[in-house]
């Protein structure tokens, strides 16, 4: 049920992707937004472990903070600020993110978690990208890595 539809989209500098996960629509939302489910499934595909750490404060207005890669030079950080939840069903952030180079970058996300037969959608739409490449990456690899590690995740419960 790892099943991927659309990608990117021409529409300026926006992304739109998705992936069918086996789980309920409580589980995903839950799998995603949960700081111990997420230190689990951000490397559960790495064969070596890395740096994950995450902090969550689950409330419009509140933060998570991610800081993770394999090693203390290679560290991304992110910090989303919580515009709107909706559990289990929406959940929009403001986020800014900053690679191992110093580079920042602050997008608007927007995830959501529909039931479809046996499973959950859940879709990603994300705004404000610096460039078509940029957005490029994310729509590619970012989240289909990510939708990687929550499948296998979700999966192996």
């Amino acid at each position: 049920m790892n099943e991927t539809q659309g990608t990117t989209q021409d529409e300026g500098l926006e992304l739109r992707t998705d992936r069918l996960l086996s789980a309920t629509p409580e589980q995903g939302f839950d799998a995603y937004t949960d700081p111990a489910q997420q230190r689990i499934w951000f490397s559960i595909l790495d064969e070596e472990p890395g740096i994950v750490e995450i902090e969550t404060d689950l409330r419009v207005g509140g933060q998570q903070t991610a800081v993770w890669g394999p090693d203390e030079q290679t560290l991304v950080r992110e910090v989303q600020t919580f515009l709107e939840i909706d559990r289990p069903h929406r959940l929009v952030t403001e986020s800014v993110g900053s690679d191992p180079s110093g580079g920042t970058m602050t997008t608007r996300v927007t995830v959501t978690f529909e039931a479809e037969g046996a499973g959950t959608r859940m879709r990603v739409a994300q705004s404000g990208f610096p460039t078509p490449e940029v957005r490029d990456f994310f729509a590619g690899m970012a989240w289909q890595g990510a939708f990687d590690r929550i499948a296998a995740y979700l999966e192996r419960r």
